[in-house]
């Protein structure tokens, strides 16, 4: 197997398996049922490109050297935010929604890419990134540790699409608060913990 290959068949395959039952899968799962699945798809693939050039780029010019632990408390707080603005939901009257429609395509990507960049920061498959990048050439690990996450997501993107269309609005709104909270809760305990280590 060439260099190439090598180094793309592995950040692939690390990464997919580092995103299994991550925070990141519960957020593209929680994203699905509430936009398009395609939209969660290309804001996921979006994110994941941005967040993982810029690991490759901190492992090629700085190795493993990266103040995860600020970034992780600030994602914790960032998700506090989204869990509380999710709670509260967005309360439109007909006429609103009938003005939102034609931009809704291009806030919902926007939304999702803002979120899952944010979810990403200082996350284990950043950090994954940023160990297979310091052993490997920067592109084919970019390139693999995109497909395997976007891969790894599309299955949470899949089961969450399905709940969508099964669960009462309310209902989901409150699923998705609630992984926001426990996901903002579980990166501040991180970030402390790493700060403290």
């Amino acid at each position: 197997m060439t260099g190439f290959a090598a180094g793309l068949a592995f950040s692939a395959f690390a990464i997919f398996i580092a995103e299994m039952g991550d925070k990141t899968q519960l957020v593209a799962m929680s994203l699905a049922t509430r936009y398009r699945a395609l939209t969660v798809i290309l804001g996921i693939t979006a994110a994941t490109a941005v967040v993982h050039a810029g690991s490759v780029l901190l492992a090629e010019v700085l190795g493993a050297a990266l103040p995860t632990d600020w970034l992780t408390l600030a994602a914790g707080v960032a998700f506090l935010f989204f869990g509380a603005w999710t709670l509260r939901g967005d309360e439109m009257s007909d006429k609103d929604e009938a003005r939102a429609a034609s931009r809704r395509i291009r806030s919902a990507f926007a939304t999702v890419f803002v979120v899952f960049l944010v979810a990403e920061l200082g996350d284990k498959t950043m950090l994954a990134t940023i160990t297979v990048g310091t052993q490997h050439h920067w592109l084919p690990v970019w390139i693999g540790s995109t497909v395997g996450m976007v891969a790894a997501d599309a299955i949470a993107i899949a089961l969450g699409a399905v709940l969508g269309k099964k669960l009462p609005e309310r209902a989901i709104q409150i699923g998705a608060a609630t992984l926001f909270f426990v996901a903002g809760v579980a990166m501040l305990g991180q970030g402390a913990w790493m700060l403290l280590a």
